[in-house]
Formats: C-alpha cells, sequence, structure tokens
C-alpha cells in the first residue's frame, strides 16, 4: 500500500515533523511513503531523514495569519496546483493521500478527488478548516479552536499532534550531560527552557529576557535559530545559554523544571510527554492566540509576554498541581502518531 503525503511549508518546521511523524507510524505498518512538497521548498529536514520528494505547486495563503488578499493569491494559484498534485498521485499510483496542513491539505484534498482516491486531511488552520471536510476526512489538530468543541462536524475527527518515538526516549541525564558544555550552566539551579519552535520570535527574545533581568536564580535555556540575527545581540548581554538548534530537545525537556513556550504547535506536547510544566506565551507568532491552556487543561499557565516573570513565579507556586496534571496527557501525546495512523488504515481497507 501507498501513501502520498502533501506538505505545506518548507520541509523544515513543525509542518514537516507532523508530516514525517506520520510517515514513521505508517511505515511501521508496512505502508510505503512518498512526499510532496512546493517546488521552492528546501526540504532540510526530510533530508535530513533521508527521504527525496516529488516537486509540485502548493500555495499557500499565510496559514493563522493569512489575509483576505493573501487567501486571493493563493486562491489563484490552485487550480494548477491542483492538476499538478492530482498527475503525481495517478502517476505514483498512490493508495491514498494525506494532506498536511494549510496549502498542502487543500492541494492534497483536491489532487486525490480528482484522482479518485481515498485522502485525510490534518487541518488546523481556518481555511483548510473550511475547504477539506467538504471533499474528505478530515483530523482536527489543537491549534484550531474547534479541537475544543464537544460535537464535531461532519466528516471530522481529532487528532493531538502526531510526535516522533524519540520523543519517550528523553532522559534528563543525558540533557544535564549537554548542558554541561555551557559554561554558564550551573547544575544547582533549576532549568527553564524557552523556546518558540524551530524559528525564535522577537517576543520570545522580550520573555527570556524579562526574566534574566529579574533573577539570576535559574539557567535559562533559549533554542532555535533566530528570525532576525540582530534577535541575539539582547542574548549576548544577558546571563542566557544559547543552544541554537538542537536535536535532542527529548532530552533536554526530560532534564528541565518548566518550559516557556508559544501558545500554539507541536512543542507544546513534546515538553507534555516529558512531564514537564508549561508557560505559554499568547500573540508571540503573528500575533496568534491559540488557547493550548484550553486545550491541556490544568497543565499550561497561560501568560501574555509583558507578564513573563510573574507567570514563572505562579508555575513554580503551583508546580505540584501543574506535574501532576502534565502527567494526564503525555500518554495521550505519545500515543497520538499511532492512534492516528491506525484510524487512516482502517477507513482505507
Amino acid at each position: 500500500m501507498k501513501a502520498l503525503l502533501v506538505v505545506t511549508g518548507r520541509g523544515l518546521g513543525g509542518d514537516a515533523s507532523i508530516a514525517l511523524n506520520v510517515i514513521n507510524a505508517l511505515e511501521k505498518r508496512g505502508v510505503q511513503c512518498e512526499i510532496a512538497l512546493d517546488e521552492s521548498a528546501p526540504g532540510i529536514l526530510f533530508k535530513k531523514h533521508g527521504y527525496s520528494w516529488h516537486k509540485i505547486s502548493i500555495p499557500q495563503a499565510g496559514g493563522h495569519a493569512a489575509t483576505q488578499a493573501s487567501a486571493v493569491k493563493g486562491a489563484l494559484k490552485l487550480v494548477t496546483a491542483t492538476f499538478k498534485a492530482r498527475s503525481l498521485i495517478r502517476k505514483i499510483d498512490a493508495d491514498f493521500v494525506i494532506g498536511v496542513l494549510g496549502g498542502g491539505a487543500i492541494v492534497g484534498s483536491l489532487g486525490a478527488k480528482f484522482a479518485f482516491r481515498k485522502a485525510f486531511s490534518l487541518i488546523s488552520t481556518p481555511l483548510d478548516s473550511k475547504v477539506c471536510p467538504k471533499l474528505n476526512e478530515c483530523f482536527i489538530l489543537p491549534d484550531l479552536d474547534k479541537f475544543k468543541w464537544d460535537v464535531l462536524p461532519k466528516n471530522t475527527d481529532k487528532s493531538f499532534y502526531p510526535l516522533s518515538d524519540d520523543m519517550s526516549k528523553g532522559d534528563a541525564e543525558s540533557g544535564l550531560l549537554k548542558l554541561k558544555e555551557y559554561s554558564d550552566f550551573d547544575e544547582n539551579k533549576k532549568t527553564i527552557v524557552f523556546s518558540s519552535g524551530s524559528s525564535i520570535f522577537k517576543g520570545m527574545i522580550d520573555g527570556v529576557c524579562k526574566v534574566a533581568d529579574f533573577t539570576d536564580e535559574y539557567n535559562l535555556v533559549l533554542i532555535g535559530l533566530p528570525l532576525e540575527d540582530e534577535y541575539l545581540d539582547e542574548i549576548n548581554k544577558r546571563d542566557i545559554i544559547y543552544a541554537g538548534y538542537v536535536d535532542w530537545v527529548n532530552h533536554l525537556f526530560k532534564f528541565a523544571d518548566l518550559a516557556v513556550l508559544t501558545d500554539d504547535g507541536v512543542s507544546i506536547q513534546e515538553a507534555l510527554t516529558s512531564n514537564t510544566p508549561i508557560v505559554a506565551l499568547t500573540h508571540v507568532k503573528w500575533g496568534r492566540y491559540q488557547n493550548m491552556a484550553g486545550v491541556f487543561k490544568g497543565a499550561i499557565v497561560e501568560s501574555s509576554v509583558a507578564d513573563t516573570v510573574s507567570s514563572v513565579q505562579y508555575a513554580f507556586e503551583n508546580y505540584d498541581s501543574l506535574s501532576e496534571n502534565t502527567s494526564k496527557y503525555a500518554k495521550l501525546c505519545l500515543e497520538a502518531s499511532d492512534v492516528l495512523a491506525d484510524k487512516m488504515l482502517k477507513e482505507v481497507k
């Protein structure tokens, strides 16, 4: 059995991670998986894991930050993109198609429809959630407000973010050994990890700097690559450990006492699998508000960037309660990839 995953984005961030984790779950079940990316995508994450990909057209409207103008611009490119996807589906003779978020979800749905193939969509934006359920079965990811609904629209189901198997193998001692490589690390202090995903947004810089300016009682570890090089100028002025892009985040979260993350995406679940309490900073990524605290109730302290310090203090004051609630979600998050793959294959067969 063969699946084609049509993936939005550049093939290096959260969209690619989600697709890669779905691929891993399907391959364990004997499914051959192929990938389609936009012709401009560098596909770094897939290349790193030994995967090649097909180049098609996958227009983007801007995801959660989409405007009417960007949506219209993306729609104008959709006809060409749809028929490129249809041709590829037929060429490789895919048994089913999985569209991954935003433009990838929509192009995958339409291409599969015209190729007369079964399709599934992973949806998380206002646009893909309007289009894809009209065409095929969809799985709502936690970023979408509908995830919190008790009664779901037709053709939809819920899914936590599929995670890598490595997240279950986090080791606190390995995290400690990695952190000891940094001269500023103090083993006697509690450790807080700051992350906005693979890219560092300005709001996360502001948040970690506020804590650094207020107290020196924690190891403050910032991970990711800055969207602007000058962001790191503020980090270099303060006692902050900048670890850059790390491939040992499972060990880091397992060791950390607290994670300060953005209010969206895979990182929230990655921290929860390690039973790490979370402070979620809102409106950091393009002003978005996802209300992850409403999804993972009792495990997350929601905060504005301005209130980062007081929110960190509150998290440590209520640490036992937060920690207890993270454990409720850890198992659900770790099982998400397998549950999602099994649901898809049940429908295909």
